[in-house]
Order: C-alpha cells, then structure tokens, then sequence
C-alpha cells in the first residue's frame, strides 16, 4: 500500500479544452480527494482578442490573448479545484490549414519525441493512475488536438507506468441531440453542405462503442462555470448560450473509450476509476 493519492492526468491542447470535454470529471474526482492534474499544450494564442477580434485581423496580439487566456485558465482550474496545472506553452497552431500551423514554435511544428519527453517527465513525477486525452483524430481534426494525443500517446511509452488510458468522445446519439438544440437556438442556420454533414455524421462513436459513461450531472454548474472563465473566448462557446439548467440536461454525462487498462474491469463502466479503489 501507498500513501500516493489516486491522480487524473488530463492532457488538453487549449485553454478551455479542459472545461468542455472533462470539466465534469476534473470537479467530480476532485470532490472525490482524487489528485486532478491538469496539462494543458499551447498558450491559446490563436483565439478571439478583447472585442472578439480574430487572428490574422488587426490588433489581435497572439501574446496578450495567450496571457489573458493563461489567467482564464487558472480561473477555470480554480472553479473545478484542480490540483496540479502545468501548461507547456506551445504556441497555438489555430485550426487545420490556418497559415500559424507552419509557424516557428507551434505545437503541430513540434517534433512529437520532443513533446512526450516533456509530458513523459509529469508522467513520472505525478505517476497518474488514470490518463485521459484525445483519439487519433483529436475528436474533430484540430491539429493541436492531434498533437496532444500523439505527444500523450508516446509519453505513455516512454515511461514505465501502466495507467488506465482512456481517448474523450461524443456517443452519436448525443451528437444528435446537440444539432437539434444548436438549430433551437438558431433556427435560421443553414443546412450543411453533404460534405460538411458527411462529416459531423462521423464525430464521435455509435453508443454501443462508447465503454465509459461517467455521470457528471451533479458537478454541471462547476463545469459552465468554468466555460464561463474563458470569457473571452464566449463567442466560440456555444454551451454558454444554452443558459445553466439546458447546459445541464445536455452535459450531465462525460462519455470516454478505454484504450488501456489493467485492471481487468469490464465495460461498459460508469467510473475512470474502476477497478482501482
């Protein structure tokens, strides 16, 4: 036996990705006395600057919006009582095909050895029990996200450790469910293109794949309000629109693949822990 804290290691690209796709973990296991550890990639420098102005528009500074994102973050871990933020300070790529993903220093530029013997590092300095990050496609194709699963991926194999290892995702049926409120709430929103529609066919897993549902809906105030740390960024953050109790009904599950385990539990399971306490 061990007097070692049970440890979560979420490994996320930007500031705000941890709000969105685990915020209702990071609270309930923090409520738990698990150790929470969050790691975030890049400075967020390719978001929205104060007023909403856009990368690549004038006055948007890549370094004030990466500062002013820094201290939303930790406004966000202050919410969800995190234990442990350490951020690795890449510079944001922005989104696939955007001109910062050649740039000097960005995060998709960054040799993936590089990344994981940095993250491999934590790994072995806070010995998670339970690792969680993105699937191969980074959920929906972002390259910082991509680079987090690789970087994650090739840490994990770099050290001697044996967590359980799980990849974030959407069942289809909730993906669903999300357009129906989207057009709710913007009902003038034209159809996508089948192209574009072929294409959200395909985020996320079929219900029946997913192996971890993990019941956050008690923690779902925590969770918009972290969202609702990253005030800068509220005009990308369509959750925020929904108001609380909607948010609620739609984000009270946290739904995950297990793609490493030793514990021999089997699924589906209703807990990242199982097996281990």
């Amino acid at each position: 036996m061990t007097d070692r804290p049970l440890t979560l290691m979420a490994v996320h690209a930007h500031p705000d990705d941890e709000a969105t796709g685990t915020g209702g973990v990071l609270a309930r296991y923090a409520a738990e006395g698990i150790r929470t550890v969050l790691v975030t990639c890049t400075d967020g420098g390719c978001g929205d600057g104060p007023g909403g102005v856009k990368p690549g528009d004038p006055g948007h500074d890549p370094a004030a919006v990466a500062l002013m994102r820094r201290q939303e973050l930790k406004a966000s871990c202050d919410v969800l009582k995190v234990s442990d933020l350490e951020m690795l300070d890449y510079a944001d790529s922005g989104m696939m095909g955007w001109p910062s993903n050649d740039a000097p220093g960005a995060f998709w530029q960054t040799p993936v050895e590089e990344g994981a013997a940095r993250l491999a590092e934590l790994m072995r300095h806070y010995r998670p029990d339970v690792v969680v990050t993105y699937d191969e496609n980074g959920f929906y194709g972002h390259p910082d996200h991509i680079q987090a699963h690789r970087i994650t991926m090739a840490a994990l194999e770099m050290t001697e450790l044996t967590p359980k290892v799980y990849w974030t995702t959407m069942p289809r049926s909730g993906m669903q469910r999300f357009g129906e409120i989207m057009r709710e709430f913007h009902p003038d929103m034209p159809e996508p293109d089948p192209a574009e529609a072929a294409a959200m066919a395909e985020i996320g897993l079929p219900d029946e794949e997913i192996t971890t549902w993990v019941d956050t809906s008690a923690f779902s105030g925590q969770k918009f309000d972290a969202l609702a740390a990253h005030a800068s960024q509220g005009e990308n953050i369509f959750f925020l629109k929904m108001g609380q109790e909607r948010f609620g009904e739609l984000m009270g599950v946290e739904t995950f693949v297990r793609v490493q385990d030793t514990t021999g539990e089997d699924v589906p399971e209703n807990d990242l822990f199982a097996g281990l306490r």
